[in-house]
């Protein structure tokens, strides 16, 4: 199979409606990372993504619509605060759990009564969506545990020759995934932390819970297993105070032949100027919008890949920092207790 990207160009939304129609699956750009779309009414199409990614299938995916999609057809009900969050956030980088009608493919949620339901902002997305007017189930565009994708460029590595179309919208701006939030309870409770942090949410709902998952529990949202976005190359983690660790590690890699790179935020690049770095940069938006890129530049750069945990902890960094930890395979960082 020849795998075309595609940006704005005559025929291009034709393309891709053809082929999700025909139960195919297409690669689509968002304003989080790219996704890997297919008709979610269709078992046989979402069955599809499970196998194209390698991704287990008690992991449930997230349906995407365009924003004049009337919601109702797909979820059984609404609490107060959501009608509200939709009119704060979206189209946005947000994720909201209903109790479903059960009218998509029983495979999209994996068994459970719910369905995940998100509006990407990108102009890409909405395009697509409106043209193929259905629900898109999508995760990313990404093989199983592999980074995520922020260029068509990722999604080409891991799928070249496998799906028929990737969608070019550009470098994703908001890097990480979008924030999922469970909206079956009196509050609503975040599953995933993503761009839309627990304070925005708050303000607009009045409250905001953090779910933790119990040992051995059915995952409730994507993102949620332990070792996830994770570079192809050797890894280590080090907290923040313990960057002289980290160079310990550095040089004892280097002596063994090894070539080990830190990855960090810029305050701590600067004080390793003697060293292989990638810098994160210096706010939790940019550290955002740079993690996945960076973290598939160190994979092709450097045979271990030795990650300094930032700073700040608050608002957007949630969920950087849980990314981090998930690609470095940190078992319990401070935002998971």
């Amino acid at each position: 199979m020849e795998t075309q990207i595609l940006s704005r160009s005559r025929g291009w939304l034709d393309l891709a409606k053809k082929y999700i129609k025909d139960g195919e699956v297409v690669a689509f750009h968002t304003e989080t990372v790219y996704g890997l779309g297919a008709n979610a009414f269709s078992d046989d199409a979402v069955l599809k993504i499970f196998e194209l990614k390698g991704r287990p299938q008690d992991n449930p995916l997230i349906v995407h619509v365009h924003k004049d999609y009337d919601i109702s057809l797909l979820i059984d009900s609404e609490p107060f605060y959501a009608a509200a969050l939709r009119k704060a956030f979206l189209p946005g980088p947000l994720t909201m759990v209903y109790p479903s009608t059960g009218r998509v493919s029983k495979y999209v949620s994996c068994g459970l009564d719910t369905l995940a339901i998100r509006m990407p902002s990108s102009p890409t997305a909405q395009e697509f969506l409106k043209a193929v007017d259905l629900p898109i189930a999508a995760p990313s565009a990404n093989l199983s545990k592999h980074v995520s994708p922020v260029t068509a460029r990722h999604v080409y590595e891991d799928f070249n020759g496998k799906i028929p179309l990737i969608l070019d919208g550009g470098a994703c701006r908001g890097g990480i995934e979008s924030t999922v939030l469970d909206c079956t309870g009196e509050i609503p409770q975040i599953l995933r932390e993503g761009l839309v942090t627990r304070e925005m949410i708050a303000s607009v709902a009045g409250d905001c819970g953090i779910y933790h998952a119990k040992q051995g529990e059915k995952p409730k949202s994507p993102g949620m297993a332990y070792k996830h976005y994770s570079p192809r190359c050797k890894t280590a983690f080090f907290r923040e105070n313990q960057t002289e660790e980290a160079v310990a590690l550095y040089h004892e890699a280097e002596t063994a032949g090894e070539k080990p790179c830190f990855l960090c935020e810029r305050d701590v690049c600067a004080l390793l100027p003697n060293f292989r770095t990638l810098d994160l940069g210096g706010s939790g938006e940019e550290m955002a919008r740079k993690l996945y890129a960076l973290l598939r530049k160190g994979e092709k750069t450097a045979t271990l890949l030795i990650g300094i945990e930032p700073r700040e902890k608050g608002g957007v960094m949630a969920g950087v920092l849980n990314r981090m930890h998930r690609a470095f395979g940190v078992e319990h960082g401070p935002e998971e207790s």
